[in-house]
């Protein structure tokens, strides 16, 4: 269960299991292989196996950055309205 902290790309696995559902809301755990999907998000848990990665992005940069920051943009809208009403 360990929570992956950056964005990269797969380099070396074996039998790698994601659960990304933080991400997606999809509870299945996907398959991670250098053939197939090799791309690993942060936010998201290794549930089996193991890898090692090359990072490509971290904290805003991040998928799950952009998430925050793109919610935190909305909040900020809705804010600035409240307080204009």
């Amino acid at each position: 269960g360990d929570l992956l902290p950056a964005d990269g790309v797969l380099i070396q696995g074996n039998d790698l299991k994601i659960d990304e559902s933080a991400l997606t809301g999809e509870s299945d755990h996907v398959r991670k292989s250098l053939d197939k999907d090799p791309l690993l998000l942060s936010g998201t848990h290794v549930m089996e196996g193991s890898g090692r990665m090359v990072v490509t992005a971290v904290g805003v940069n991040s998928q799950s950055g952009i998430i925050f920051t793109l919610l935190g943009a909305a909040g900020d809208d809705e804010d600035s309205r409240d307080r204009k009403g």
